[in-house]
């Protein structure tokens, strides 16, 4: 939750650097001798490269002479704008100034405690094998690119249809019909491959019907007509089809390892929730 507000500012910071008269430190300042260490000097205040380093890992960006740059003249405002706020001690006494320092506080609490508590269970290297090795076994002999448009009921699926056989493009229809939450991506779907006939539960997460649905079709071809799941309607077009292609284990085993840490975390997290829920009274 910390890293994830960080990185938004960090990077809000960076684009107001990018874009922003401020930006003209980096040409104005004062040339002269520093410390070392440090990068900035604002009226006897230090800016430390360390700063400029944390500050360019929240990002996420490459790391660049540029982004140092834009960060460092930030880094420059905003302690001047500090400065200049340190001169007024009655900001600190306003309500909204009080607020943000007791929820800045929780939030480093709570922080604190989630990392001293939430304890994952470690991911080894035979465990990220034996996962890419299911995931191997799971795969069909092809692979499949569809794009959806999800809609509420038969008469939304029967307009779509005819919009689409009257040549509205798929991607700019499901962008503004589609209640998927791809829509935005013009209803695509990820490269996909099961084995067949499709069977619940393996279908690389794909609902049954979906699933058997995209398997039937060939490329350019759209559902006849809407697949109905859970209550909604979909209509399907098959963009490509391709032999499956199987990576070499190397060239996926550090992300794997990751979404497989990421998914450890979650789980003890929601332990520890489900933990404390029993022992608390909740009322909603």
């Amino acid at each position: 939750m910390k890293q994830l507000t960080a990185k938004k500012i960090a990077l809000g910071l960076l684009v107001g650097a990018l874009f922003s008269p401020v930006s003209v430190f980096a040409q104005t300042a004062q040339k002269s001798a520093l410390p070392p260490g440090v990068v900035a000097i604002v009226n006897d205040q230090k800016i430390t490269e360390e700063q400029v380093n944390t500050a360019v890992k929240l990002t996420g960006l490459p790391d660049s002479p540029q982004l140092r740059s834009a960060i460092k003249s930030q880094l420059i405002a905003r302690e001047l704008f500090r400065q200049q706020a340190a001169k007024n001690p009655a900001l600190e006494k306003r309500d909204e100034v009080k607020k943000a320092m007791q929820f800045a506080k929780e939030a480093a609490v709570i922080q604190t405690y989630l990392r001293d508590a939430i304890k994952p269970a470690p991911v080894t290297e035979e465990m990220v094998r034996e996962q890419f090795n299911a995931i191997v076994a799971s795969l069909g002999p092809n692979e499949y690119k569809a794009r959806l448009i999800q809609v509420a009921d038969d008469a939304a699926a029967q307009k779509v249809l005819e919009q689409l056989k009257a040549g509205t493009d798929f991607a700019k229809l499901a962008a503004q019909v589609s209640l998927a939450s791809n829509k935005a991506k013009g209803g695509e779907l990820e490269w996909i491959s099961f084995k067949l006939p499709a069977q619940e539960g393996k279908t690389q997460n794909l609902p049954l019907p979906v699933a058997q649905a995209i398997a039937q079709l060939t490329p350019g071809a759209l559902t006849p007509v809407p697949v109905v799941w859970n209550g909604e309607r979909y209509i399907i077009r098959l963009d490509e089809l391709r032999p499956t292609q199987i990576p070499q284990y190397d060239s996926v085993k550090v992300p794997l390892r990751q979404t497989m840490e990421r998914q450890a975390l979650e789980r003890a997290t929601m332990t520890l929730v489900g933990d404390l829920t029993k022992s608390a009274k909740v009322q909603q």
